[in-house]
């Protein structure tokens, strides 16, 4: 079995941070730090796990912070940190530096290239906002496509299993970052610039859509990539604006065919489907797929046709999993597909979801002679 998140920040974690804070300092009291981030670590969850390695390592730099903050920025070239390793000392940075700004996000900077920083910087968004905020976009003119990403990724508005900083959801201030960013030569950081406009997407559309237009029109080596990421999740309500920013011609285009491999599916099983679709204009078709139950509705690519004109045929085979994952419940009963055309429901069929079949008794009896 795979090891879960939570189990990765362990004991081999610990002692890696453990080797090179001592290697940084040599009075780090390596034993008590390593005694006290060890002790009840197993009972505890990823997120809990990482505050309770971070206190352990506040109590055992117990001096003024720029002082701390000099030991944990040395430590980053001591070994070889990884996001489980180094996780604790981003967080250690968040609640021991919130007093000391430049120490703190100087760590920061260290840190992230091993361990990304995008958690622990939003306190000091939310406490110095503007001073904060000058620093990142000198992140974003830095050669480290680390901290290139920090910038971007550390202030996106919905940044998941971070907390909200209440200013970064008015769209505005970090539009400049994205501006220098949207081009940027490494995916990595092009990616986070999608996902923040996406982010804003999701609370002000009309300024997301806006800016996508501008940077089409502004032309790059990578927009049409960035754009087509940061406008998915517009895209897949069939948001029109977007639609039509796709070269999509919203509603348009028919299912001629829906046809579900089985009417029962197995919970850890698979829905295989083929559609066949007609097109209703020149140009892109964009099909997605639902899956509905009561209370639910999830949303799928199914993929893309360019069609030549008016009356174009696809068929598209899509198999969909109903393996089970640890974030969402599937529960048996009634769903049904919903296939989508340029942004428009076009076609629904039912099926149900069912428990698996049990596993067969192993056999009972003498063995064979």
């Amino acid at each position: 079995m795979a090891q879960s998140l939570k189990e990765r920040i362990n004991r081999a974690s610990v002692q890696v941070l453990a080797d090179g804070l001592a290697a940084a300092w040599a009075p780090f009291p390596r034993d008590r730090f390593t005694g006290r981030a060890l002790a009840g670590l197993d009972g505890l969850e990823l997120k809990d796990r990482v505050r309770h390695v971070a206190a352990a390592l506040h109590d055992a730099l117990p001096m003024p912070y720029p002082r701390a903050a000099e030991i944990v920025r040395a430590c980053a070239s001591r070994v070889r940190l990884d996001m489980w390793s180094g996780w604790p000392a981003t967080d250690h940075t968040s609640a021991a530096g919130l007093d000391h700004l430049e120490p703190a996000m100087a760590t920061l900077a260290t840190l992230t290239p091993h361990a990304t920083g995008e958690f622990a910087v939003r306190p000091f968004l939310e406490r110095y906002r503007d001073d904060a905020l000058q620093i990142m976009r000198d992140w974003a003119e830095s050669p480290d496509e680390h901290l290139r990403r920090l910038a971007c990724e550390g202030s996106r508005p919905r940044l998941p299993w971070a907390g909200r900083v209440a200013w970064l959801m008015t769209p505005g201030p970090t539009l400049p970052l994205l501006d220098r960013l949207r081009d940027d030569p490494s995916a990595y950081v092009r990616r986070s610039v999608a996902n923040h406009v996406n982010d804003l997407a999701k609370d002000h559309p009309e300024v997301a859509l806006r800016l996508l237009a501008r940077w089409r029109s502004d032309g790059g080596s990578h927009v049409e990539k960035v754009v087509r990421h940061a406008a998915r999740g517009l895209l897949r309500t069939g948001h029109p604006e977007a639609l039509a920013l796709m070269g999509v011609t919203p509603g348009s285009g028919t299912v001629d065919a829906l046809a579900l491999e089985a009417g029962t599916v197995p919970i850890g099983g698979k829905l295989s489907f083929t559609v066949t679709v007609t097109a209703g204009a020149p140009g892109p078709m964009l099909l997605k797929y639902a899956i509905r139950r009561p209370g639910s509705r999830r949303v799928f690519h199914l993929g893309q046709r360019a069609a030549d004109g008016s009356g174009a045929v696809f068929t598209v085979r899509k198999s969909h999993s109903f393996r089970p994952v640890t974030t969402r419940d599937e529960p048996p009963g009634g769903r049904e597909l919903d296939v989508i055309v340029n942004g428009r429901v076009a076609a629904t069929a039912g099926f149900t979801l069912v428990d698996p079949a049990p596993e067969p008794a192993p056999a009972t009896g003498p063995p064979p002679r």
